[in-house]
């Protein structure tokens, strides 16, 4: 028997790589260890930023001082250079999804019997649908290391969904690197067609889709949005500038106000972005008008990421903004953000809502708004906003 560890940096896409590296080293009878040195450290990393990648050296790093044998899987693992490993003990597996997985436990090996994988531990469970990019985004590295958009069968979607309900998880999200590009050919599914058969799972207590394309947010989908009844009340639609020259310049395939058009109809649901500041051709004013598209979307929460250029991409050789101004323009936006939580989260003073508890004293409304709450971890609350905090609404069970 091996005992492991697994960890991840990134997005909720890494996190379910993560997740099936460690469902696969479980059923495969080994133990997990999450405090002190195990046998084996899984290290899932990111490269979407020069900070990310500098971050999962540094795990990298810490791991193979503690562990015999380290595994270095996803993106960064598999952008050229990310990793030139001097350690030993120090394996990179230039692969993501299943395959890192199925790479993972077969240098492991299995113990030589079949384990039923325990209940995880968190109360929502990312499924992934679909894996790659076939875009062209000028800043992004994501179609290098994860290749091409590709899609998993309906079928075996739709029966992860009700192997997860039944270990107990209550809510669903769906993950992938491009959602809106999901699609099933042989059976006939768009990402619409799978939202509204998940959601109908008998179990599914909340389905959320992790991120979505704007270009995808089309009358099907919000028609699909808005009509199954568990789907929750948020979404996250990636912006990355406000400026019409600067999303050009990345080769966005939309203007501003085209944004503002497609996330109109959903004024109603809680929406976060990503945001990009000080990309090589964002000036003072460029940068004023996305902070006015912010407002103007009724975004809330903002994923700020000071621009960092990526080897292999069209901007590789690109970075005019000092680090100063990225700094500062980060720090007016990371304001605004906080800002217009505040002012969601205050409208709710007074009103109910369910909220899902993931952990002791805390949890996610419908519309994915942080709550303070006193029920059981893992259970669907009906609470009352009784106050505000400086990161989530007090509320009260009952």
């Amino acid at each position: 028997m091996t005992t492991f560890s697994a960890h991840f940096l990134g997005c909720k896409v890494s996190f379910a790589d993560a997740q099936a590296i460690r469902e696969r080293l479980l059923a495969d009878g080994h133990t997990e260890q999450e405090r002190g040195a195990a046998d084996v450290a899984v290290v899932n990393t990111c490269c979407v930023t020069h900070e990310a990648v500098s971050k999962s050296r540094q795990a990298v790093s810490r791991a193979a001082r503690t562990h015999r044998r380290v595994y270095v899987t996803g993106c960064a693992a598999s952008l050229h250079g990310a990793f030139d490993v001097a350690a030993e003990n120090v394996t990179v597996v230039a692969r993501t999804g299943e395959d890192a997985a199925a790479a993972v436990a077969g240098d492991v090996g299995p113990i030589g019997c079949v384990q039923s994988v325990p209940r995880l531990e968190r109360v929502r469970a990312f499924v992934k649908i679909q894996d790659g990019c076939s875009f062209s985004c000028a800043f992004c590295v994501i179609p290098l290391v994860r290749g091409g958009t590709r899609s998993r069968r309906a079928e075996a979607v739709l029966g992860e969904i009700r192997r997860r309900v039944a270990d107990g998880h209550r809510e669903i999200v769906l993950t992938g690197v491009n959602l809106g590009c999901f699609r099933d050919r042989e059976s006939g599914h768009t990402l619409a067609r799978l939202i509204r058969e998940a959601g109908s799972v008998p179990g599914v207590d909340r389905l959320r889709i992790s991120s979505i394309e704007v270009n995808h947010l089309t009358p099907e989908l919000v028609a699909a949005l808005r009509e199954t009844d568990t789907v929750s009340s948020h979404l996250h639609v990636p912006l990355q500038s406000g400026d019409d020259a600067v999303l050009r310049a990345m080769r966005r395939r939309y203007t501003a106000s085209q944004y503002l058009a497609k996330v109109g109809p959903l004024a109603d649901f809680n929406l976060t972005a990503d945001v990009i500041v000080g990309f090589p051709a964002e000036n003072d004013a460029a940068f004023e008008r996305t902070l006015r598209v912010v407002e103007q979307a009724g975004i809330t929460k903002v994923h700020v990421f000071p621009y960092s250029p990526r080897p292999g991409t069209i901007t590789a050789a690109e970075d005019t903004v000092s680090p100063e101004v990225k700094k500062e323009r980060g720090a007016r936006l990371r304001a605004l953000s906080e800002g217009l939580c505040h002012r969601r989260w205050a409208s709710k003073l007074g009103a109910t809502d369910r909220v899902l508890v993931d952990r002791p004293g805390r949890g996610y409304a419908d519309d994915y708004s942080p709550w303070y709450v006193d029920a059981p971890v893992g259970e669907l609350v009906l609470a009352r906003a009784v106050g505000l905090s400086e990161d989530g609404i007090l509320g009260v069970a009952g």
